[in-house]
């Protein structure tokens, strides 16, 4: 079916209630019904910043839930947190972590999935590691 799934090149996809959340390969951030394939939204948002954007080939945000809100990390080392939902894409908050070290498609770019422990997240580039405290 045409214009349907979802074909991430770098990050792993997260599956909840049915639909799974994840960057497309021309890097539009989608929702899709694992049963059918049908895409449910899509926003160029969590990658670009911008509402409407041309194709960031192979673009990656890497998905993480937290009680009812996720955290995106982009590629542009922005970090995002976010409520998803089968109806659509709300943006909680947007912070700049990391400035982008590595090269990709003419841009560059932060391809290293975050991790998250004691309350902290932990970010690199390939010049730095980061802890940055979560709670308030």
């Amino acid at each position: 079916m045409k214009g349907s799934g979802l074909f991430p090149t770098n990050m792993t996809p997260f599956a909840e209630d049915g639909v799974l959340y994840g960057v497309d390969q021309p890097g539009q951030f989608r929702a899709v019904k694992i049963a059918t394939g049908e895409r449910l939204w899509e926003s160029w948002l969590p990658l670009t910043g911008e509402a409407e954007s041309r194709p960031v080939y192979s673009g990656t945000a890497f998905v993480v839930k937290n009680g009812a809100r996720f955290f995106l990390f982009n590629e542009k080392g922005e970090l995002i947190i976010a409520k998803l939902s089968p109806k659509g894409y709300d943006e909680v908050s947007r912070w700049k972590m990391l400035e982008p070290t590595g090269k990709a498609f003419g841009r560059d770019v932060v391809w290293s999935h975050p991790a998250f422990a004691n309350r902290c997240v932990y970010a690199r580039n390939d010049k730095e590691l980061v802890c940055v405290a979560l709670a308030k």
